[in-house]
């Protein structure tokens, strides 16, 4: 039978394994659709001009991430954020960059889409052939840590 200082001793131990499971966990955060997009965001309305809409961003971050089934390197907070209001038609969102970067879009209904290099390598792109109304929160990411600049498109085309 056991004393009770060895009881003690257990229970103590598995504490402090708990309190620092709980600690590491809360380090790295997986990306958090609630914080402010870091290069801003916009409304688009179906039939939108210019077609195609492009923002300049920078790739990439600290946190690995395999959302939407694509192991990549994002940042926490989206890229940018886009307000969209659907038509008929499909919507493309894509990245042109030098260095081969990633798409990861969180659509409105909580799905994660990712891509790699559909739009031809070095650079993803995804169409959504029947898009939803509503918010779009986009990463774009790199699959080796490093930040390359891109252009974020969006397209009805």
């Amino acid at each position: 039978m056991k004393s009770l200082s060895s009881w003690r001793w257990i229970v103590g131990i598995s504490t402090l394994a708990g309190l620092l499971l709980c600690v590491t966990a809360t380090r790295v955060q997986p990306q958090d659709p609630t914080h402010k997009p870091t290069f801003g965001s916009v409304d688009l309305k179906s039939g939108f001009m210019p077609d195609p809409y492009k923002k300049d961003i920078v790739a990439g971050g600290p946190i690995q991430t395999k959302n939407g089934g694509l192991t990549a390197w994002v940042a926490k907070e989206p890229d940018f954020q886009l307000n969209y209001t659907a038509g008929d038609g499909a919507l493309t969102i894509s990245a042109d960059a030098k260095e081969d970067t990633t798409l990861l879009v969180l659509l409105p209904d909580g799905t994660w889409l990712a891509d790699d290099d559909s739009g031809g390598f070095p650079n993803p792109k995804l169409k959504i052939e029947k898009p939803q109304s509503g918010r779009y929160h986009i990463w774009i990411g790199t699959l080796q840590k490093g930040n390359p600049k891109a252009t974020l498109q969006i397209t009805e085309k």
